[in-house]
């Protein structure tokens, strides 16, 4: 697993705090649309039961959209953590009153834990869709933002044995809570992830293993092998949550075809191209599609992971994935 410099780390704890407070606002109208419940459309799949409380966040400069937070525990993991969510202005529109809607799920770098800085103004994720959008270059996606671990211990993302069942938190219990609270697509075609570092590594290692559910993913400055210490004696576990097998295991299959988005920056580590360069010689074929955005200049760091996805990953992910229906 890639760490951020502790410097670096810091300075983000500290955003965070300053620009988020202890004292969350309960989501009304003022100021911005409401936060986003309702029942769906016939495309749609909402779950019953109560919907989950978000508390405001920040608002964002699309429109006087906010992100919502909400703490959950996952009825299929037992975990307890926290998930924002970004509805797109185009939720909002009464011509997509009955629509369903894509979703993006936004993983950072490093823990990704307590926060996800894909919330953070200074990055400006929400901003940067709305914009793409409003030029055609993106669909206007949910963005849902967990927590990617249960504390400064990386979990690959996946349920190691005597562990907290981290895999089934990102894959199963985060998208039940987003269907449960929005208008969202029932099939794999209106669900995608987005991640930096550890966080591109989550992202293809869930698309990879879970191809019925999600359909695409972008892929920034990936690991590209499970490294967590606490695979420990649990080898075989952890070769079956290895984004190598898992993608011959769906070449063998023929299927279902997903869509995976490399970024790279060209000032990152020296190997970081060459191994993307190596998974996608290796595995980029049949089912598995792939695309590869070296963005010149960029480090390893969320900006110049969004300006990839700018200069061409979010489209080629969007023509992929089925876009919301406005009324007749």
């Amino acid at each position: 697993m890639k760490r951020w410099p502790m410097a670096a780390v810091a300075v983000l704890v500290l955003l965070l705090f300053v620009g988020y407070g202890s004292r969350p606002v309960v989501f009304s109208g003022r100021g911005g649309p409401e936060f986003p419940h309702g029942s769906a459309g016939t495309a749609a799949s909402v779950l019953t039961g109560s919907h989950a409380p978000f508390t405001e966040q920040r608002t964002t400069l699309a429109g006087g959209t906010k992100i919502g937070m909400t703490t959950y525990r996952g009825k299929k993991s037992g975990f307890t953590g926290k998930v924002w969510v970004w509805a797109p202005p185009q939720y909002y529109d009464p011509k997509y009153a009955k629509s369903a809607f894509p979703v993006l799920i936004a993983l950072p770098g490093s823990y990704g834990y307590p926060y996800n800085y894909w919330i953070r103004g200074d990055l400006g994720l929400q901003e940067d869709v709305a914009r793409w959008t409003a030029q055609g270059s993106s669909l206007p996606f949910i963005i849902v933002m967990p927590v990617m671990n249960p504390g400064p211990h990386y979990h690959d993302c996946s349920d190691i044995p005597g562990q907290q069942k981290m895999g089934t938190w990102m894959t199963s219990d985060v998208p039940d809570l987003v269907r449960a609270n929005f208008r969202t697509f029932k099939d794999r075609d209106g669900w995608a992830f987005m991640g930096s570092s550890s966080g591109g590594f989550c992202a293809l290692k869930s698309v990879l293993q879970h191809p019925e559910t999600f359909k695409a993913a972008i892929v920034s400055g990936p690991d590209i092998v499970p490294d967590s210490s606490l695979w420990r004696d649990h080898l075989k576990e952890k070769q079956a949550n290895n984004p190598q097998a898992l993608a011959q295991r769906l070449i063998d299959r023929h299927g279902p075809e997903v869509y995976l988005a490399f970024q790279v920056g060209t000032k990152e580590s020296r190997g970081e191209l060459a191994k993307v360069k190596q998974f996608i010689a290796g595995y980029g074929h049949g089912p598995v599609r792939t695309r590869l955005q070296v963005i010149v200049g960029g480090g390893h760091d969320g900006l110049s992971y969004l300006r990839g996805m700018g200069q061409g990953s979010m489209k080629w992910i969007s023509d992929h994935l089925r876009a919301p229906t406005p009324a007749a």
